[in-house]
């Protein structure tokens, strides 16, 4: 029997002696939020330090602290570092911890996810027996972090996975805000299952972060909502300049481009947050490629966790039913390490059947078609491989299913690339068609994606409209200053509830 979403027996104990340990807390040095000004300009950054600092008082002691569900992989992890970092920069006392689950939480958990998209998935049975182990282990997670939470701190629980916190954190007397990542503009029956679990456990959050206006579903009304878009770093490994010799060399190291003479020969090195002077080590952990891209090949490139959502597979399907108005151009797909994103329990599988369909394709496309799962070890040194692969790109793709907000569009954008992606979720509150970009009606349509970027990289007059019109796009609405500032502001409010 298909669980209703009848609230479970919900209590909040003491510490025990045996309890689970203290969750793993994410260390982030803070940077200075008038930094930002080199990339916003003086006085964004400026009004972006004194809301801080606003804040900081505001709090008087309280702190803030996120919790999610892993540290590494994805643009939820990535935003997290960034919002902390300009967080602790300005003096606010701010935490971010990463919860413990057991596979079957997991797969639950992504189920969700996948429902709160609108789409269908398989999964565990999402039952009473279900909602009972989910219960347990955010139980779990409650009281470790209790340990650390005191009355009146700000606490943002981010997605499903966190749901259950909320809760156990309120009756704590603990101020939450939920933060809902991902969502369908149209409501249908997956989403109604989504919510028809998640809704018990979110009820007496004290507000609630959406990415799109159109996420939210209608039992919110009246509620404290902020819709609050992601944004991008300008002044992160992923985003900074690299000079096109700095990016080549790298590209060259890990083996997805061939190196030319005088050119992308020399030590692949890049900056660090810190000033250091860092270097690419580490190879793919998985690679399917005949042989590195040619370095005068124009090279179309998708980057993207290994999710049925991201649509890798029909990317390169799509590539390979394209004929020759694609010859000479080389695909790249690029994904994280499967073991290394530890709530995602598709990536293997996803990876697996991407890599299956690269060994049946025709040789004269397989030579041309590169698969690579980067390292996750070094979140630095696996950014700015990201970095090089987007600003060495003809044409960067996104060819997504679905999608809450879509930050490997934006990273692109930023870089100036011009972008060919599906005009779904938040890509389209990114990208209007024809000025920053070309949107695709039919996300499944494959034979107008390979017709968008093959005219995208023939027509070099047309990238650099495109391309241009997009940087102009992130830096007055998608970078770091203007999220925080809206995040300040609802933190303002909830403090003072």
């Amino acid at each position: 029997m298909a669980y209703t979403g009848t609230p479970l027996p919900l209590t909040v104990h003491p510490r025990r002696p045996n309890a689970p340990p203290a969750l793993p807390e994410a260390r982030v040095d803070g940077a200075d939020p008038l930094l930002l000004g080199s990339a916003v300009g003086p006085v964004r950054a400026a009004e972006l330090d004194a809301a801080l600092h606003e804040l900081r008082e505001a709090l008087a002691g309280r702190r803030i602290i996120d919790v999610n569900s892993t540290m590494n992989g994805g643009g939820v992890a990535e935003m997290l570092h960034r919002l902390q970092r300009y967080s602790r920069g300005a003096g606010l006392d701010a935490h971010w911890f990463t919860l413990r689950g057991d596979p079957a939480f997991f797969a639950l958990t992504k189920q969700l996810h996948h429902f709160l998209h609108g789409a269908d998935a398989s999964g565990p049975p999402i039952d009473r027996a279900g909602a009972e182990h989910y219960a347990a282990v955010c139980e779990a997670n409650a009281h470790a972090l209790l340990d650390v939470v005191r009355p009146g701190d700000v606490v943002t629980l981010h997605d499903p996975q966190a749901a259950g916190l909320v809760p156990h954190l309120r009756r704590a007397g603990a101020r939450v805000v939920w933060r809902c990542h991902v969502g369908a503009d149209d409501q249908n029956l997956h989403t109604a299952r989504a919510w028809a679990f998640l809704r018990p456990w979110l009820e007496t959050a004290d507000a609630y972060v959406f990415s799109r206006e159109q996420y939210v579903p209608g039992w919110l009304a009246g509620r404290r909502v902020a819709v609050i878009r992601p944004s991008i770093d300008p002044l992160s490994a992923k985003n900074r300049p690299l000079e096109p010799s700095a990016a080549a060399a790298i590209l060259s190291r890990i083996g997805l481009r061939a190196p030319a003479d005088g050119d992308g020969d020399g030590p692949a090195i890049y900056r660090r947050g810190d000033g250091s002077v860092g270097r690419v080590r580490r190879d793919p952990t998985c690679l399917c490629s005949a042989s590195p891209p040619p370095a005068d090949a124009p090279l179309v490139v998708q980057v993207s966790r290994w999710d049925p959502l991201k649509d890798m597979a029909g990317v390169l399907t799509s590539f390979a039913e394209a004929g020759g108005s694609l010859d000479g151009v080389h695909l790249a797909l690029v994904g994280p390490d499967v073991t290394g994103v530890t709530d995602d329990p598709e990536g293997g599988r996803v990876f697996a059947e991407c890599a299956a369909l690269w060994h049946r394709l025709p040789d004269r496309v397989r030579t041309r078609a590169h698969l690579a799962c980067l390292p996750m070890a070094d979140t630095e040194e696996n950014a700015v491989i990201v970095n090089a692969l987007q600003c060495s790109a003809a044409a960067v793709a996104q060819k997504s299913l679905a999608e809450g907000f879509g930050l490997t569009v934006t990273e692109a954008m930023w870089k100036g690339r011009p972008v060919v992606a599906s005009a779904v979720g938040g890509i389209r509150d990114q990208i209007e068609h024809g000025v920053h970009g070309i949107l695709l009606d039919d996300p499944r349509d494959g034979v107008s994606f390979a017709a968008e970027t093959s005219s995208l990289v023939g027509d070099h007059r047309l990238a650099g409209v495109l391309g241009a019109g997009a940087r102009r796009r992130v830096r007055e609405h998608f970078l770091d200053d203007r999220q925080l500032l809206q995040q300040t502001s609802l933190y303002r409010n909830v403090a003072r509830v």
